[in-house]
């Protein structure tokens, strides 16, 4: 069964975010490095255009342009051990929770034959879970890893694992993935 890693928002605005899961987010991408399989990573960002009256995003509306991340800027860039991998893959830039929206995701797995994703990243409970549901409603079975995503506290992590869990797809730990990819 093809497989993905899909690597969602790990970005210097989220850092203090991924202090736990990053490690096992690299344990997953150097797996699927060495077993030849794909990687995709997200990168969340809204245009100057976007981020300029009238707010036409949703998530600038909601956040506002001051609570929204600037493409290009700093706190948008991926976090330096997130980028040197990703230099080798392909980034979908996006700028809603879901990964599939506006985005060339969905082309990009269904060229793949993708039957599929894996998902880790930031935030768990609104891009990761976002994205998670949105790839199963799609129809790829669909797993989101538990210590390899991060939230902006345990309360919120927790929650998203649990919605997930419960509807959409399995919720699974970084040595579980690895174990059953093997």
């Amino acid at each position: 069964m093809a497989t993905v890693l899909l690597v969602v928002d790990m970005q210097h605005v989220f850092l203090s975010m991924t202090r736990t899961a990053l490690p096992n987010i690299l344990k997953l991408c150097a797996h699927f490095k060495t077993a030849a399989l794909p990687l995709l990573f997200t990168q969340h960002g809204h245009s100057k255009e976007a981020l300029t009256p009238p707010y036409r995003n949703q998530l600038v509306r909601k956040w506002g342009p001051d609570g929204s991340i600037a493409t290009g800027s700093r706190d948008w860039q991926l976090i330096p051990e997130i980028r040197q991998i990703a230099r080798d893959y392909r980034v979908v830039a996006k700028d809603t929770y879901d990964a599939f929206i506006g985005t060339e995701l969905g082309g990009f797995l269904e060229r793949g034959s993708v039957e599929r994703v894996v998902v880790c990243g930031v935030m768990t409970d609104c891009c990761c879970d976002t994205t998670a549901r949105s790839a199963f409603n799609r129809g790829y079975e669909t797993w989101l890893v538990e210590d390899a995503c991060g939230s902006a506290n345990m309360k919120q992590h927790e929650a998203g694992l649990k919605g997930f869990g419960f509807a959409f797809g399995e919720v699974l730990t970084t040595e579980e993935v690895v174990k059953r990819l093997s």
